[in-house]
């Protein structure tokens, strides 16, 4: 007897949904998508490859048909799935359950012409349960929804394809345009036009650190007589100035006469303790965008690979479907949750049923949040991959938090008052917070963008006071004053997007759908529009020249409303709404009112001008110096003289100094550091795409094949105090270190692209430091080649950039690394990251040892040990009331 066949996109879903079904039914996989719109020339059908709309594959002269095609990977697995169809009474397209999957099944459908009966099945989880309800409810395919994602489809293919030449033509071949992500490189290249329009300001300010019996805390002055003392959100950040009224301004020369006048003029008092009680709820279950936000903050993951680790856990039914604008929670999951919690943390930590209310409109993906299946299935219960394993455990806790009882916290503000020499009342502030019942916090406690974040969330125990209370010299009183310190902060430029707040951004203007945005990031990483310095995403000078072309020739295009209201638009067609044809047409040719239409906008590029990007006028001979486009990225020019700019150069950081540098260095010819003994041959310091070097030898004739030998710099070098020496050494690179005769080959050791390195035949293996590049020994590099070859990450090359101290406490070494998002403190034991604001040259012992305290604090709970937080023993702790505001230290002690 023949079986039922059941068709879905990927193996693994296919893997997984044979195991649930069992021989009943048939299980085969599409491998994705069966056909779409022709993406390049070769695969544009012969019949309308003459046409002015062929190589679009849209014929946008009659109702905008798309002409699909079958590109040639897929058409062996076409015959495949034709064969099983022949003998299948019933076919079941069981595709995911949002626009696509729909239009993914009608395709299919399409494609296949079964002769039976086809039918189409939705769940949201992978489950026997879920499954066999699907079938049991299987319906016809939603042909709203297909004409929804087909005119999506298509709209984007206009858009791409007709605004891409024009970047081609003015900027750079290879480019490409998008609807959405042009909109997410506008983002963020007006975030770096801040950050380069942003004028640094310095303000100061006092520390008084406080001891009451075996307990230390600190507070920070807040209040000079009725004046608020300024903080980093007082100045305009495009000119640098005070905008804050009635606030003063201490600069380094009055916050140390203030220090000094205050320290000698104990006693101080207690004079006022202020307790508020406030109650903290749960965040809502995950949906795709908060998901991908909270992933990035919390384990440092793209988007994309937060997408990718979440499909592999649905396809294995572990999770409900990861593609979703909805925070709803099914009757059943709620069952599970509560039953879940109470057995976990007891009856009082429930806290539901708790419905939360999305906040997109018509929420059109997946019909639940994004929860697990089981909840039995706890995240130490299962044996998954690093990135499955760390997001379902995320998942698990924040769902289950979800349903939790709300925390309940009791915030107490703290004011000491001193009597400065004139009289005037100095006041100083800190804040506690006593959490009385933990409720949602056991399980989960959200990420935050802050970058200080880390530094401001320090817990100091307070200890017990009492308005009157006095604070005096040491070894006089319960309640002393340990030091007074002076510290200046300077303000910080905007910070740049990352995975996370991206994607928010993105959500909060209805940029596109979230299910789209890991694509999307992706894509204008790959396509040269940013990259990463860490989580950062920086936009090259690429994005910078596209962006300005846009906005100025197509601004209607790249509004930030403008694909919002195409979504809208969308979500009408999958309604029934409106009417696909009427709606590609009024994009394509406009409209009545002022939309002129894509065509028309297109029609004339003579118009429009090579996109340059001023910098300013030289500072010595005025002349204007911009920025272009080349072949080979990036350069500066004034006049007829120009220089590349190194690509590891952020946009906001290169100012026009450097760019003069740049070019006086290229009218004057590269600097010569001297010959080379051996060869007589001059030893140039340039600089170029990839940064500074040296070279051996004059500058190639233009077209000439004989290269002269170059060599990178190393990040602990500059072209300003490099010696002839050093450059010489460099240039000797790569280093024979020796041959190993058990190997049968010879042991070299050079500089690459991820540090220092050793290389034996095809075998590499990291060097710990810059130097052992010229001093590691033979039987030193073959004992590397023994040893087990660890990952990049933890191969990379530690760099101690400042030794502390010795811990208080452990007696360890206390250090700061330059590690891979920038430079972090540790004591061999705990890393903690030094937030962005604060200088490393000023970190104290006391900041670091609190950096990693808060750390340890802030680690996941491991496997079978849970951090006791109940109702009893409440614990009251707290931190500076200036401790959040981004900060960098400068200290000088009383």
């Amino acid at each position: 007897m023949s079986k039922s066949l059941v068709i879905v996109e990927s193996p693994a879903k296919a893997k997984t949904l044979a195991r649930l079904l069992g021989t009943q039914f048939r299980v085969e996989a599409s491998v994705g998508h069966v056909r779409d719109l022709p993406e390049n020339a070769s695969e544009v059908p012969e019949a309308i490859k003459k046409e002015s709309w062929g190589r679009m594959g849209v014929d946008v002269d009659h109702g905008f048909k798309p002409y699909y095609v079958v590109s040639s990977d897929r058409t062996h697995r076409i015959r495949e799935l034709k064969a099983a169809v022949k003998d299948a009474p019933e076919v079941l397209l069981a595709t995911d359950p949002d626009r696509e999957g729909e239009s993914i099944s009608w395709h299919l459908r399409e494609v296949l012409k079964p002769k039976g009966i086809v039918k189409r099945i939705v769940f949201h989880e992978i489950t026997e349960e879920a499954v066999r309800e699907a079938i049991a409810n299987a319906r016809d395919i939603d042909l709203k929804l297909v004409d929804a994602q087909e005119s999506r489809r298509i709209l984007d293919r206009l858009y791409g394809y007709m605004l891409s030449p024009v970047l081609w033509k003015k900027v750079q071949t290879g480019l490409s345009a998008g609807r959405v992500q042009s909109v997410a490189v506008r983002l963020i290249v007006e975030r770096e036009e801040d950050r380069r329009a942003f004028r640094r300001s310095v303000y100061w300010d006092l520390d008084a650190r406080l001891r009451a019996g075996d307990r230390e805390f600190t507070a920070t002055l807040v209040r000079i007589g009725s004046e608020r003392l300024a903080t980093g959100k007082d100045f305009d950040t495009t000119t640098g100035a005070l905008q804050a009224r009635n606030v003063r301004l201490l600069d380094e020369a009055a916050a140390r006469t203030l220090r000094d006048g205050l320290a000698g003029r104990l006693p101080w008092a207690v004079t006022s303790i202020e307790e508020r009680p406030t109650t903290q709820r749960p965040s809502a279950p995950f949906t795709t965008s908060t998901l991908q936000q909270e992933a990035n903050r919390k384990l440092g993951f793209s988007a994309d690979r937060t997408m990718s680790a979440a499909q592999r856990l649905f396809q294995e039914g572990i999770i409900s479907y990861h593609r979703t604008d909805s925070t709803t929670l099914s009757d059943k999951t709620l069952r599970e949750s509560e039953h879940a919690i109470k057995e976990l943390y007891g009856d009082a930590f429930y806290g539901g049923p708790r419905q939360y209310q999305t906040k997109v409109k018509n929420a059109q993906e997946a019909h639940e949040a994004i929860r697990p299946t089981d909840f039995r299935q706890t995240p130490q219960s299962l044996s998954l991959a690093p990135d499955e394993a760390r997001l379902y455990d995320l998942i698990w806790k924040r769902t289950v938090a979800s349903q939790m009882a709300d925390a309940r916290l009791l915030r107490t503000t703290l004011e000491i008052t001193a009597s400065s020499a004139d009289g005037t009342a100095a006041v100083f502030s800190a804040t506690g917070k006593a959490i009385q019942f933990a409720g949602f916090l056991r399980a989960y406690v959200e990420g935050t963008d802050d970058p200080a974040s880390e530094l401001g969330d320090q817990e100091t125990l307070l200890p017990t006071l009492a308005v009157g209370d006095q604070v005096k010299a040491p070894g006089q009183g319960p309640l002393t004053l340990s030091a007074l310190d002076s510290k200046g902060h300077e303000t910080l430029p905007p910070a740049r997007y990352t995975d996370a707040s991206l994607v928010k951004r993105l959500e909060e203007d209805g940029i596109g759908r979230p299910s789209t945005y890991a694509a999307i990031i992706s894509t204008i990483e790959r396509r040269g529009y940013v990259w990463r310095q860490g989580k950062a995403l920086i936009p090259s000078y690429t994005a910078f020249a596209v962006t300005h072309l846009l906005k100025e020739h197509f601004g209607q295009l790249v509004e930030l409303g403008f694909t919002g209201r195409i979504e809208e638009e969308l979500d009408e067609i999958s309604k029934g709404d409106r009417k696909r044809d009427t709606f590609l047409e009024e994009f394509y040719n406009g409209d009545a009112a002022a939309w002129p239409g894509l065509r028309h906008l297109v029609t004339n590029d003579d118009r429009i001008d090579y996109p340059v990007i001023a910098l300013g006028n030289d500072p010595d001979s005025q002349q204007p110096i911009v920025i272009r486009i080349g072949r080979y990225g990036a350069y500066v020019q004034m006049g007829d003289a120009n220089a590349s700019i190194p690509e590891d150069m952020a946009p906001a950081d290169f100012t026009l100094e450097q760019a003069s540098r740049l070019l006086r260095d290229r009218v004057q010819g590269p600097q010569s550091l001297g010959a080379d003994s051996k060869s007589g041959l001059p030893v140039y310091v340039l600089t170029g795409r990839f940064g500074p070097y040296v070279q051996l030898g004059e500058p190639p004739e233009k077209g000439s094949k004989d290269k002269p030998r170059r060599a990178s710099l190393t990040k602990s070098d500059s072209p300003e105090t490099l010696t002839l020496d050093r450059a010489l050494e460099l240039l000797s690179l790569p280093r024979l270190v020796g041959h190993d005769a058990e190997a049968g080959e010879d042991i070299t050791a050079n500089f690459g692209r991820f540090g220092p390195y050793i290389k034996r035949g095809s075998e590499f293996r990291s060097l710990a430091s810059d130097p052992q590049v010229f001093i590691v020994t033979l039987e030193e590099a073959r004992e590397l080649f023994r040893q087990e070859k660890k990952s990049r990450r933890r191969q990379a090359a530690r760099t101690v950039l400042r030794e502390i101290g010795e811990h208080p406490a452990s007696k360890a070494k206390v250090e700061v690394l330059e590690g891979r998002y920038g430079p972090y403190v540790t004591d061999g034991t705990t890393n903690a990251s030094v937030p962005k604001d604060v200088m490393v040259d000023a970190l104290t012992m006391e900041e670091a040892v609190g950096l990693l305290k808060a750390r340890e604090g802030a680690a996941p709970a491991k496997a079978g040990r849970r951090r006791s937080t109940g109702q009893t023993g409440a614990r009251t702790t707290g931190r500076a009331t200036g401790g959040a505001t981004r900060k960098r230290a400068v200290k000088r002690s009383a």
